[in-house]
């Protein structure tokens, strides 16, 4: 099996150095943890899986792969951008959850209950109506508006918060991940 690599290795060194065109080099292919090909002879591979010992348990015990990255940078437009989208969506939500909840409210009868303990309790001076008050579009235009406001404002944030990762991330090298092949 090493020896099929060293072989194609070699290969590939004398082609890259006598000028071969990449599209007349041997192809690359993926390998396995265990670094066996994933293909078979026919389909050119430089590991087959056919080959001589392939086939056979080797002692050694696949390791998982752990790569380490950080993230230093972040694009205020991508940021921007993702975050308009979700407001935006999250406004729409709740624009239609205020709407079912005022719906369901009144299919109840909450506001005209209301109304008629405040008639009972003697504060009711001037014909009060909780539902006049709490309209359906007085209620949808108010939450609209508080949702639009809040578009501009989670996203202004975001913004902000990038662009404060951004200079701390030059100070401190940026948050550190390691990823892991389990």
């Amino acid at each position: 099996m090493d020896e099929n690599v060293d072989e194609n290795l070699l290969r590939q060194a004398k082609s890259v150095s006598a000028g071969t065109p990449e599209s007349e080099r041997s192809p690359r292919v993926a390998r396995s943890v265990l670094g066996e090909g994933t293909g078979s002879k026919s389909e050119g591979t430089p590991w087959p899986l056919n080959s001589k010992g392939a086939g056979k348990k080797k002692g050694r015990i696949p390791r998982a792969r752990r790569m380490s990255l950080s993230l230093t940078r972040v694009d205020a437009w991508s940021v921007a951008k993702v975050t308009l989208l979700l407001s935006v969506a999250f406004g729409i939500i709740q624009i239609v959850a205020v709407a079912l909840i005022w719906a369901l409210l009144n299919v109840v009868g909450v506001f005209d209950q209301v109304t008629q303990i405040v008639s009972s309790t003697g504060l009711d001076t001037g014909g009060f109506n909780l539902a006049s008050i709490f309209s359906l579009g007085t209620v949808l235009s108010t939450v609209t508006i508080f949702s639009i406001v809040e578009v501009v404002v989670a996203t202004v944030f975001a913004v902000i918060i990038a662009a404060l990762y951004n200079v701390i991330s030059q100070l401190v090298g940026g948050v550190h991940v390691t990823l892991g092949d389990d």
